[in-house]
């Protein structure tokens, strides 16, 4: 899976390479995708640089130079979001949490509500939301409601190969979260505890993720939800 791995940063899990990519190929290849940027011939669509700026700031964070890899994707996020590609805006809003400044909270607060609201790769959306829960204490409810939103997303969006992964994966996250919640251990337990939690019907949790997602954003948007949701059908 590309963005839920072992800790390993922006690099692939699937390659089982358990190594860190060594620092001199990360800059070469840091160089490569900047010399690309340089090369765009004239006329070109701001699309296209910000495509190889994700990739750039991507680089960036595993070479740990999280300032300028957040203003990177910071600049790519506006241009994503003004062409509507939303899956790349959220891989921007990725990256801005992962470099760790002052904006990564609002960033991860509006990957969220993007990777929720719109159809993207599964995968992405349980790793938006599986950041929620590291970022939150052992007994928060916002935690609780991440966990089962991202068991949703993957119900709804993935099948195949995708789906049994994913579901594995989000299952045992939401397990650890109701251990760590309410020190749940037996079947039972969980069952009264998704009960009064809430967590079984979509209706209630999804509005709760809102509020969680606007703690985290404050009054910091770069989209306009309003118009967004407005475009959206059966609205």
């Amino acid at each position: 899976m590309k963005f839920l791995d072992d800790g390993m940063g922006m690099r692939d899990a699937d390659s089982g390479d358990e190594t860190e990519v060594p620092v001199a190929q990360l800059e070469q290849e840091l160089a490569i995708a900047q010399e690309e940027m340089l090369a765009l011939p004239a006329g070109y669509q701001p699309v296209q640089k910000a495509l190889i700026q994700n990739r750039i700031a991507e680089l960036l964070v595993d070479l740990q130079r999280d300032e300028e890899a957040f203003d990177c994707a910071r600049e790519a996020f506006d241009v994503f979001v003004a062409v509507q590609q939303w899956e790349d805006a959220v891989q921007s809003c990725n990256v801005m949490f992962l470099a760790g400044q002052a904006n990564s909270l609002p960033a991860l607060g509006q990957g969220v509500w993007l990777a929720v609201t719109f159809p993207i790769d599964a995968e992405l959306s349980v790793a938006m939301l599986q950041h929620i829960i590291d970022e939150t204490p052992a007994d928060s409810d916002g935690a609780a409601v991440a966990a089962v939103t991202a068991c949703y997303v993957v119900e709804m969006r993935s099948e195949g190969k995708q789906r049994d992964n994913l579901a594995l994966f989000t299952n045992h996250m939401l397990g650890t979260v109701a251990r760590r919640h309410s020190d749940v251990s037996k079947q039972e337990q969980f069952d009264f505890w998704m009960e009064k939690m809430e967590l079984t019907d979509p209706a209630k949790f999804l509005p709760r993720l809102r509020n969680v997602v606007d703690v985290l954003v404050q009054e910091d948007w770069w989209v306009d939800r309003e118009a967004i949701w407005a475009s959206l059908p059966d609205q």
